[in-house]
């Protein structure tokens, strides 16, 4: 049926929208690419999967858990591969920026095999007491791990999208991500800015690793190359630093990927969503919502 598989789609684009908005929050205040934020994803996904199926933990302390978790790591990355690079108003200065590029691919090394060393090379299940709940509307079949999600990615976005607007410290950050001098000059202090959304983009790709778990029923060590990589097209399609690029980019890629594999052949799921990438791209080159959109 295909409001099912719209369903699904817009499941999936939800995934990748989180993954995405973690991308954009760190590229629009530093102006750099996160390389580490797949395998910080990862480790969410892990966080979760242990804290629930190793140790018991009901569902929503385990999704908590990996949300602090992934924080930390933020925090961690932040004050280690990313801080000492930048000049004290928050620019990168010189070929700083591509040390920082350079820095994070490391650290994104660094997690991959520390990964393979904790947990193994081989994909581990994540079942949910509700994994198999459905709910029949006529002909539509809708599973209830679909509906928290939708209801999850729905509530962090909207969040998120009122932080940015409506309260103080996310006008700071938009400010900062504007001109991190003229910031400074406002009284802004964008140190505790950059921080800050170092470590949002990293809470949300905890997010989005433990929601990939739960709809996947399973994690693995090279997850978070493979939505990794997704993420980065995304925010190139919808536009570099434009949270709403983010957001509708994550929502068409998981709708032509769902689409693809349920009337085309699965094989080409990846190849196919990618040429339409592509494609939007050789007409609109700055994406979407072009370059400096909000």
């Amino acid at each position: 049926m295909l409001a099912e598989q719209l369903i699904n789609g817009l499941t999936l684009g939800s995934i990748y929208a989180l993954i995405a908005i973690g991308y954009t929050l760190v590229f629009g205040v530093l102006d750099i690419i996160n390389m580490a934020h797949g395998e910080i994803f990862m480790f969410g996904a892990f966080a979760g999967m242990l804290m629930s199926m190793k140790l018991g933990a009901p569902l929503p302390v385990a999704f908590l858990g990996s949300v602090a978790l992934t924080a930390a790591m933020g925090y961690v990355l932040e004050l280690l591969a990313l801080r000492p690079l930048r000049r004290p108003s928050g620019n990168m200065e010189g070929n700083a920026g591509l040390s920082t590029l350079i820095s994070t691919i490391g650290v994104a090394i660094i997690l991959e095999n520390l990964s393979l060393k904790l947990f193994g090379a081989e994909n581990q299940p994540f079942r949910t007491s509700f994994g198999n709940v459905k709910f029949t509307i006529g002909p539509v079949n809708i599973y209830l791990i679909q509906i928290v999600i939708l209801l999850a990615s729905g509530v962090l976005i909207c969040g998120l999208a009122l932080w940015l607007k409506r309260s103080r410290s996310g006008r700071a950050l938009r400010a900062t991500a504007e001109s991190p001098e003229t910031a400074a000059l406002m009284g802004v202090d964008t140190k505790k800015i950059i921080t800050t959304a170092v470590v949002t983009a990293s809470a949300m790709a905890g997010t989005a690793g433990v929601l990939v778990a739960m709809s996947f029923s399973n994690v693995g060590t090279r997850m978070g190359v493979s939505m990794g990589l997704k993420g980065l097209a995304i925010i190139v399609f919808g536009g570099m630093g434009s949270v709403n690029g983010a957001l509708v980019g994550g929502i068409i890629l998981g709708m032509a990927e769902t689409l693809v594999v349920a009337y085309g052949d699965s094989g080409y799921r990846d190849a196919i969503a990618f040429v339409i990438i592509i494609g939007v791209l050789l007409l609109k080159p700055k994406g979407l919502f072009g370059q400096n959109a909000s």
